[in-house]
């Protein structure tokens, strides 16, 4: 079945901010981190019920690299998609309120850029520069999402082309051409979203593979010692479901592990669910062959 991140874009475009400016593993300096919520263990649990996750359609939900904002996506059936930020202010977090939509967003791990598929903005003195290209070298992807690594290498999916991972790296501060990742990564039907682990450690994405849960699934490939990448790995029954499990990335602190599940129903859409869950990131630690 066709994914319904990609053939209703409108549904759930994939917001991505990670990374940047916040040590992995450092507790925020907030007295309710993550929205004040009872942090899951190692089975995925709704995250902020009645708050983030209601019977509207959410996805994309991801802390900005101070872990004081959180954004997300929400559609109330019959009306546009709408890109919503909470933030921590005051000592305590404030009612979400909408902000310009842009879709496939990711904050670089230093926080000074921010990604929006084939097009970046910069950090200034006085906030974001203006929307600039990424050049020629990408004008032939239409990128979905893009996020990079604290090297600076790119990782990527195609909108026409959903199927394809690639990735650029930047070596000598030079940005190579996109060379697609072999087999163990694009094997399968509908391969998108990528997240690749800011010291390059692991990727994650999600696709419709043989022996999945469902629709798409949510696999990990992680970084072996001679540089290539291992085998695909389900993220298992706990993350994956009957549905369309994808867009998965790790918060800021590297404690979280956030994803959507989406249960589209073409021909009753007001029946259709998304919502957004979150389980502990030692799940990754689980996953690691010895």
């Amino acid at each position: 079945m066709k994914r319904s991140s990609v053939s209703i874009a409108p549904l759930l475009a994939f917001l991505v901010v990670s990374c940047g400016g916040h040590p992995q593993g450092e507790a925020p300096d907030i007295d309710e981190p993550y929205l004040g919520q009872e942090p899951p263990g190692l089975t995925p649990e709704l995250f902020a019920p009645g708050i983030i996750s209601t019977d509207n359609l959410e996805g994309s939900g991801v802390f900005a690299p101070d872990m004081r904002e959180f954004y997300f996506t929400r559609q109330v059936i019959g009306n546009a998609l709408q890109t919503l930020v909470i933030r921590y202010h005051s000592g305590a977090w404030q009612e979400p309120i909408a902000e310009p939509h842009l879709e496939g967003l990711f904050i670089s791990p230093d926080g000074t850029t921010m990604h929006l598929g084939n097009e970046y903005k910069e950090r200034t003195a006085s906030g974001w520069s203006e929307t600039k290209s990424l050049g020629p070298m990408f004008d032939g992807f239409p990128i979905m999402r893009l996020t990079t690594s604290a090297a600076g290498t790119y990782v990527f999916d195609v909108r026409e082309e959903i199927g394809t991972l690639r990735y650029s790296r930047l070596v000598d501060g030079r940005r190579e051409e996109p060379q697609p990742f072999g087999q163990e990564i694009n094997t399968g039907r509908w391969t998108a979203h990528p997240f690749i682990a800011p010291d390059e450690s692991y990727l994650i994405w999600d696709s419709e593979r043989e022996g999945g849960y469902g629709e798409t699934d949510l696999y990990i490939s992680f970084r072996q010692d001679d540089g290539s990448w291992g085998p695909a790995i389900n993220m298992g029954e706990d993350v994956n479901s009957q549905y369309e499990d994808a867009g998965g990335s790790v918060t800021p602190d590297g404690k979280y592990f956030f994803f959507d599940r989406v249960n589209l129903i073409r021909d009753n859409v007001s029946e259709s669910e998304a919502n957004i869950f979150w389980v502990d990131a030692q799940i990754i630690e689980n996953l690691r062959p010895e």
